[in-house]
Formats: structure tokens, sequence, C-alpha cells
């Protein structure tokens, strides 16, 4: 399983990722409304992508099935594809995040259970809790750090 860093944003990998954000998103994410999703998903593509430095790992069709992002301190996004889930990719990027690049801190969203759970069996710890989201929205965040 190797890990790429994209050193280049292209519209056809940003629509790419945005594929892989969406369904993510869609599987995990259901306290989400289809507004909210609408609301996000220009400001993941154009804002939010080109803000963190993007590794993926590719399937064996070459495509992405999964990515993280990182800014300076922390795991800003880890998106599986729904189908591709179980297979280690987020095992293998937080590795990457915590051992390579020194990063021990991520939030989550509190209603995403099954991420908050996989930050817990990764290690994490809770550190603090916000009421919303970084947009304002009423999505209580958890953050996360590694010992």
């Amino acid at each position: 399983m190797e890990i790429e860093k994209l050193q280049f944003l292209s519209d056809k990998i940003l629509d790419e990722l945005l594929i892989v954000w969406e369904n993510s998103v869609r599987s995990s994410h259901h306290f989400l409304k289809e507004e909210d999703i609408e609301y996000f998903k220009p400001l993941v593509r154009n804002q939010y992508f080109p803000a963190v430095k993007l590794f993926v790992i590719r399937n064996e069709d070459e495509r992405i099935a999964a990515f993280m992002g990182l800014s300076d301190d922390m795991l800003e996004m880890l998106f599986v594809l729904p189908e591709e889930q179980g297979k280690g990719y987020g095992k293998v990027f937080v590795d990457y995040a915590i051992n390579k690049c020194n990063i021990y801190k991520v939030d989550v969203n509190e209603d995403n259970e099954r991420a908050y759970r996989f930050y817990l069996h990764m290690g994490y710890k809770v550190i603090g809790r916000n009421e919303s989201d970084s947009s304002g929205k009423p999505f209580p965040i958890l953050h996360l750090q590694h010992p």
C-alpha cells in the first residue's frame, strides 16, 4: 500500500477527491442533511483541498481509494471510499501522519461514531470539544490528540 503525496491539484484530481469525500460523507455523516453536503462541496473542493498537503492511496485500478489532508500540526481530513473501507487505509494514513510528519492532533465530528471509534482505537484521546464546527454550523467537534 503506497502513499502518494499530491504535488499538483488538477481539476481531474480535485473532482476525483471530491467524489471520495462525498461518498465517504454520505456513508458516515448521517447527521448531515442534503443541503449541508451541498453547502460544503464547493468549500471542500475549492478552499479546503488547496489549503492542506494531500496524500492519496490508489486502488488496483489506479483510482483514488482514500486521501488524507495535513496542515502544519493537524490531520485535517481523512476519507475512504465506502467500498474500500476496512482495508487498512486509515491506519496507514494515521501511522504516516504520526511517524513521518509528527502530527498528533485530529478533529472529528462527535456524531460520526465510526470515525470517533477509529481514532480511539488508534490511541487518540479526547482533549476538547466545541458545540459547533469551524463554519459555525451546529455539528459538535471533538478535539483528539495522540499521546
